[in-house]
């Protein structure tokens, strides 16, 4: 049996999101290290300091099985046809919370596009249908880029989480804003599209 809205593909004009797949490799290992410089200050560490050993293929099989549990929805974002980043739902939980949290990246060639806030829409509106109730985003406080992604599509603030998250060798702080689904009568997406230029 397959858990809740997984797997599935989103598409928006150009973009998709769906599964990454084991055929994906060699595009994810050469957008990721184009990108090195441009991801480390916003990306998760091990506290212990041990970096993963893991081949792509391992990879592939944890998220999958992260997406099968019903603890993950882990997209690969495509822009005309090619990989760009990844969309990832994570800490689903169901029963009386219904609640998850939304975290992204980007080839930074392709950032400030629109190209983020339409995934993030378009996620936030799927797991919504799916039975969830809450969609949270948590940020870096100097990450002007993807503050710029929430406020884009409306999250609302609801303050400051102290050294929240491990990124970059450090325990950092993080604001953390949501959304709910009484906020979004007719969806995120079209709220996106109605409300800010493109």
């Amino acid at each position: 049996m397959s858990a809740p809205g997984w797997p599935a593909v989103l598409r928006d004009g150009d973009l998709v999101l769906r599964p990454l797949r084991r055929g994906d490799a060699t595009a994810w290992r050469s957008v990721r290290a184009a990108n090195a410089t441009w991801l480390r200050p916003w990306e998760a560490t091990d506290p212990d300091g041990t970096p993963p050993v893991r081949t792509f293929g391992g990879l592939v099989r944890e998220l999958s099985r992260q997406g099968g549990s019903g603890t993950a929805m882990p997209f690969a974002l495509e822009v005309d046809g090619a990989l760009a980043g990844q969309v990832t739902v994570g800490g689903i939980t169901w029963g009386a919370m219904r609640s998850a949290h939304i975290g992204y990246w980007i080839d930074g060639r392709l950032a400030g596009r629109g190209h983020v806030p339409t995934a993030v829409a378009l996620v936030t509106d799927h797991c919504l249908r799916t039975g969830l109730h809450r969609l949270e985003v948590n940020i870096r406080p100097e990450n002007a880029a993807s503050l710029r992604v929430v406020e884009k599509l409306g999250f609302r603030p609801e303050g400051l989480r102290e050294r929240f998250l491990h990124i970059d060798g450090a325990w950092c702080d993080h604001l953390t804003f949501a959304l709910t689904r009484d906020e979004l009568p007719h969806g995120l997406l079209a709220r996106y599209r109605t409300s800010s230029p493109r």
